[in-house]
């Protein structure tokens, strides 16, 4: 399986990378929502499974990168989790809203991450035992 993770803090991208890879998924990076839909674009077909997105980025924050995600019918496929410290409900429902699948709120715990992970039916055990 495959994730993209879209954050401008190269931190939280090797936090979050940490925790996908030793989930089993192979990590792509990107440091904003334009750069993420960059590496998209140059993916020939061959997407991730799963996104998480940061809220608050340069260039392109991640509200804007799931609406141009959910407007590619191709990409319609790609699971979008925002993983931010926006914390208010409206905030919440907007990116539910514009096509997230799920919210996790930072700081988080890497059990936390892999929770909305088999939530959404995207760990090596879910996927495993739906084959």
């Amino acid at each position: 399986m495959r994730a993209l993770i879209v954050d401008d803090s190269r931190a939280m991208r090797k936090i979050v990378g940490r925790i996908l890879v030793d989930a089993g998924y192979e990590v792509l990076e990107a440091g904003d929502g334009q750069e993420a839909l960059d590496v998209l674009n140059s993916l020939d077909g061959d997407l991730p499974d799963l996104a998480c997105v940061d809220w608050n980025m340069p260039v392109m924050d991640g509200l804007t990168f799931i609406t141009e995600v959910r407007k590619q019918t191709e990409w319609r496929a790609i699971t979008l989790m925002m993983v931010t410290t926006e914390s208010e409900q409206d905030r919440i429902v907007r990116a539910l809203a514009a096509g997230a699948h799920e919210y996790l709120i930072k700081p988080f715990t890497g059990d936390a991450l892999v929770e909305k992970l088999d939530l959404l039916g995207l760990t090596a055990t879910t996927v495993g035992d739906l084959a």
